[in-house]
């Protein structure tokens, strides 16, 4: 079993101390280097190999949204969960641009956080249930005058019918079984859509289009 090598970046000490005591009983965790600060983290980064960067946001100095943005920049391809208390649309949209892999709120089960960094640290992303609402309720909630950030519609109807389906939390076979089509035509249509948009994942699919206004309100509410 490989362990993944983790920078955990947390301004609350004793929230740090005790994440890390949590997250280094497991076996195949371990927690190489601490940050308080963004600043320090950037430096840290550039020190250790790691697998994986556990970020809080309410950092000081740089702030989290933007010690992501950083850390990006200079590693691509290492992945960045964010741990918050703060769920806030705006945020959330901000960490998306930033290039982050994940979103997890504090106060998740213990359980959850370990299956979190794990599935981030191997490829995949992981956004908050808690997180990903908050967007959608706002897409829903605000008025035809909503000033969410709007482009040109890339996708198809039928490509629309089906991420507003993702949005939802349908599996390719639910999704296959309400539009009357195969599973295997459903994961063609994910495929393009992911191409399209440019994300990796479903779930960064249907929280950009929601961001984007991609998906219609008649279509999230069917």
């Amino acid at each position: 079993m490989k362990t993944l090598r983790i920078l955990l970046v947390e301004d609350d000490e004793l929230f740090r101390l005790g994440l890390s005591i949590k997250l280094q009983q497991q076996p195949d965790l371990q927690v190489v280097a601490e940050a308080e600060d963004g600043e320090t983290a950037i430096e840290l980064a550039k020190r250790y190999v790691l697998d994986i960067i556990l970020l809080d946001v309410g950092l000081p100095g740089v702030g989290g949204v933007e010690t992501c943005r950083l850390l990006k920049q200079q590693h691509p391809n290492l992945p960045i969960l964010v741990l918050t208390s703060r769920s806030e649309t705006p945020l959330i949209g901000r960490m998306i641009e930033a290039n982050a892999q994940g979103y997890c709120l504090k106060g998740i089960d213990a359980e959850a956080l370990i299956l979190a960094i794990r599935s981030v640290a191997a490829g995949a992303s992981w956004w908050d249930k808690a997180a990903t609402a908050e967007i959608r309720a706002a897409f829903i909630d605000t008025p035809s005058t909503h000033t969410l950030e709007v482009i040109e519609n890339p996708l198809t109807k039928r490509e629309q019918e089906i991420l507003a389906l993702v949005a939802e939390g349908k599996s390719n076979q639910e999704i296959a079984e309400l539009l009357y089509i195969t599973a295997g035509t459903v994961r063609v249509h994910v495929h393009a859509i992911l191409q399209k948009l440019e994300v990796r994942d479903r779930t960064q699919a249907a929280v950009k289009a929601i961001q984007k206004g991609l998906i219609t309100k008649e279509l999230l509410k069917q």
